[in-house]
């Protein structure tokens, strides 16, 4: 799994950062680590011209499955930290659900009729 991390200008990025981020996401998606090629990370200020704010971080994920549209999701946080955290989250529940939904579709025979598939059947 390639993770790419992408700042806005107003993000000072350099390689702890990047590494520590990397290390989250690698570590939050360590699970579907077979069916991610990529995940592209971009980190924004959203409202930098204000200087502060309670929300103003946020982390967009895009995960690349092999064969499958690409996944995105979105938090936004009071810290970076908190912002990739949140977005991690968020892309497990959303992969959770893409790849249940397609082993759920798997176990439908020609007939359309559903077949139960359990290890004694194996």
């Amino acid at each position: 799994m390639i993770i790419q991390v992408n700042t806005d200008s107003n993000i000072e990025g350099n390689k702890d950062v990047a590494q520590q981020i990397k290390a989250e996401v690698e570590n939050g998606l360590e699970h579907f680590s077979e069916k991610i090629t990529r995940v592209e990370v971009h980190l924004s200020d959203e409202n930098s011209d204000k200087k502060s704010g309670t929300r103003d971080m946020r982390c967009l994920l895009e995960a690349r499955l092999a064969g499958l549209k690409p996944v995105t999701v979105s938090h936004t946080a009071a810290t970076l930290e908190q912002a990739v955290e949140g977005a991690v989250d968020k892309l497990k529940r959303s992969l959770d659900s893409t790849l249940g939904r397609l082993g759920e579709r798997n176990t439908h025979n020609t007939s359309g009729h559903r077949i139960r598939v359990s290890e004694e059947n194996m």
